[in-house]
């Protein structure tokens, strides 16, 4: 009989403050549980407005701690109370002048097992992430949770199938890139990048993007957040481009075993000719 993991995805309208946010989020990640979800994860960084729209020192102080700040110590407490496993996408602060976009991924007995910190750090308009986030120091960690083999990619890695299949080859089943993407600029890669991550690497894809304007630029974020299959298909379509959702749907984990015997792509690498990735 096939594993069935339900997973939730949520995406959520900033509210304006960090305070009222993160209860928002709370609210609905326990809805999340009430509909029996074993493993969920929020948008990047969740307690927060995407301020990467503007260049402005105020919003280091937007960054906590981890794991002792306040945000992953509350996450902890409701993976606990919910038993399931959280993925949480916050702005992290090392040490003074030291930040990273990162993810904590907290296990369904609320015990903290670690964090993902996003690689790949666009500067572009709109986008000025550099201002604000080094690049990620800590490689592709696999995390082992309650549902199996998780991994994070955040947001603009999406871009790089390097991170993808490392992550695959480390043994991950379920890989969750949070995001914050705009109406038109991007709409066309969301619909078809992670699908096809999900194909060539054979998991469990969940793609979570921002939702509503956030009033630091004319801006955006589309929503569409969903989960695409070891075959590419969304299951169950995909979330509101408009509103605040919370996204449930049950992942077969017996497809992984399916798909992988028929495509072989695994088997079938050649990383013996692939010697010019890190040479060029």
């Amino acid at each position: 009989m096939s594993r069935i993991i339900r997973g939730a995805l949520v995406q959520a309208e900033w509210t304006g403050d960090k305070e009222s946010m993160l209860d928002k989020n709370i609210a609905y990640a326990r809805d999340a549980a009430s509909q029996g979800a074993q493993v969920l994860c929020f948008q990047e960084i969740f307690t927060s407005s995407y301020f990467c729209n503007v260049q402005d020192p105020q919003y280091y102080d937007e960054a906590e701690e981890i794991p002792s700040g306040p945000t992953v110590q509350k996450m902890m407490a409701l993976a606990k109370e919910t038993e399931m496993v959280i993925d949480v996408p916050i702005y992290e602060k090392v040490d003074e002048g030291t930040f990273y976009n990162t993810s904590a991924v907290i296990d369904a007995d609320g015990s903290f097992l670690g964090i993902y910190r996003k690689t790949h750090i666009p500067q572009v308009e709109g986008f000025w992430e550099k201002f604000y986030f080094k690049p990620g120091n800590l490689g592709y960690p696999i995390f082992d949770t309650a549902v199996g083999r998780i991994g994070v990619y955040i947001c603009y890695d999406r871009h790089f199938p390097e991170g993808w299949r490392v992550l695959g080859l480390k043994g991950a089943k379920i890989v969750f890139n949070p995001s914050a993407t705009t109406r038109g600029h991007s709409r066309y890669l969301w619909e078809l990048e992670q699908p096809a991550a999900a194909v060539a690497n054979e998991y469990f894809v969940g793609a979570i993007n921002r939702v509503g304007s956030e009033g630091l630029t004319d801006t955006d974020y589309y929503g569409s957040s969903y989960f695409a299959s070891p075959r590419g298909q969304l299951i169950g379509g995909g979330a509101s481009d408009t509103q605040d959702e919370v996204l449930v749907r049950d992942l077969d984990m017996g497809l992984i075993e399916e798909v992988r015997r028929h495509w072989a792509f695994y088997r079938d690498r050649r990383p013996d000719m692939y010697g010019a990735i890190s040479q060029t």
